[in-house]
């Protein structure tokens, strides 16, 4: 599996596809009711064999928001644990900035014995050379 930003980025797409998913569900299996003595249901003329929602009995349509709650609420729990999981959340600022340094001098020693490491190996490039060209064919 990928690193922990890229796990995140995945849980947050995941959490995104299942709002998208709960919305298309209740839109589409709600049952057309009034909420108010004012509101009226809106009269769309459709082919005769598709029709706009496909209510559910009210105790699946309920426990189906249950069932889809509790998914996104899984999902949101998963985020926090991969979010409490990123390194740094329990270091101050200074600490990270301590740590940067830290590490820019270990880069600038490596840096340095990978020089090192270079010019002996021109060293030893040059050498053998002069070992190949003094040796004569017979």
């Amino acid at each position: 599996m990928g690193d922990r930003l890229t796990q995140l980025q995945d849980a947050v797409d995941q959490l995104a596809q299942q709002f998208v998913a709960c919305i298309h569900y209740i839109n589409r299996h709600h049952n057309l009711e009034t909420l108010g003595p004012g509101d009226q249901i809106r009269d769309v003329k459709q082919d005769p064999d598709q029709q706009e929602v496909d209510p559910h009995p009210t105790n699946v349509f309920k426990a189906s928001q249950v069932e889809l709650a509790q998914d996104l609420i899984t999902k949101e729990q998963q985020i926090e644990f991969l979010i409490s999981m990123l390194p740094g959340l329990d270091n101050s600022e200074q600490d990270q900035e301590r740590n940067i340094k830290e590490l820019e001098e270990e880069l600038r020693i490596a840096e340095t014995q990978r020089q090192e490491a270079i010019k002996e190996r021109e060293d030893t490039m040059a050498k053998l050379d002069t070992v190949i060209r003094s040796i004569r064919r017979p």
